[in-house]
């Protein structure tokens, strides 16, 4: 009789736990977007989701075009109606600065109240937002993000991003340039149409950093790997600053051409490449 009660809990407490574990979800996909006027010459700010990912690209127009990717999901459909009515994006604009900022149930959808009628499991809703942003080429750049890919193509202006985790391939073209990625990997050109920077400092804490330099380029150069891993340099022109001290695997303080901007490049743990930059076909 006890192997019989025993039997019979189990087949009870089963199909619940089944339930429990996979207990259905519905997804779905929206596109929102915005096209506005904005002058050359002023900054770009963009405060991307937790998840998602950033691609920005430089054009002759002056105007800001968003187009933002919003994957959701949730329980119902009703739920996914909720979620879809207040996750996307807002701007604050003026005539030389414009912010972008996501808002999601990460900020609480931008709202010093709840919707009315959110649902708190709503609150641990997953969601992914991947931009497109076209902005004038001659702009400054505010990136943050969180985990997603990071592109940036045309834009000569400076540029400063963070993100948590990513893979980075970011053109260099002129103003300063400061990079920080905390896991993933960051493939930066300098002077794809000439380097007209000023200064740059790339940091990836835990993954690989490339860096492609011009063979015209001068400037002042750092670059160490802080804990393990290596540089490889195929720079051929780098030349000691000090010609008594060597370069090593963890440590390069050199010069290019006649010297000129500060670039500062450092990787926590993983390599960091060193190399001409190809001329665009």
């Amino acid at each position: 009789m006890k192997h019989a009660f025993f039997i019979a809990a189990f087949l009870i407490i089963l199909p619940v736990a089944w339930f429990c574990q996979t207990s259905p979800s519905v997804k779905r996909t929206i596109i929102k977007t915005d096209q506005f006027n904005f002058s050359s010459g002023g900054t770009v700010a963009i405060t991307g989701a937790p998840n998602g990912s950033i691609q920005i690209v430089g054009s002759n127009a002056n105007e800001i075009e968003i187009t933002a990717e919003i994957h959701l999901e949730a329980g119902t459909e009703k739920d996914l109606d909720t979620l879809a009515a207040s996750t996307g994006f807002i701007t604050d604009e003026s005539t030389i600065r414009t912010s972008i900022i996501t808002v999601g149930n990460n900020n609480k959808f931008g709202q010093k109240k709840m919707p009315k009628g959110m649902a708190k499991e709503l609150l641990t809703a997953p969601f992914t937002v991947n931009y497109i942003v076209r902005v004038p080429k001659y702009s400054d750049l505010e990136v943050d993000g969180g985990t997603g890919d990071l592109t940036i193509k045309g834009v000569e202006g400076s540029i400063r991003a963070n993100f948590l985790e990513s893979n980075v391939n970011v053109e260099i073209i002129g103003g300063t340039a400061t990079i920080a990625v905390g896991k993933g990997s960051a493939d930066i050109s300098f002077g794809v149409r000439g380097w007209r920077g000023r200064a740059a400092n790339i940091q990836v804490a835990e993954g690989d950093l490339t860096v492609r330099l011009p063979s015209t380029l001068s400037a002042e150069i750092d670059a160490n790997v802080v804990r393990s891993g290596a540089i490889e340099n195929g720079f051929p022109d780098l030349k000691p600053r000090d010609r008594k001290t060597a370069f090593t695997e963890k440590l390069i303080a050199a010069r290019a051409g006649v010297g000129g901007g500060s670039m500062k490049f450092s990787v926590g743990t993983g390599k960091l490449r060193i190399e001409t930059l190809r001329s665009p076909l």
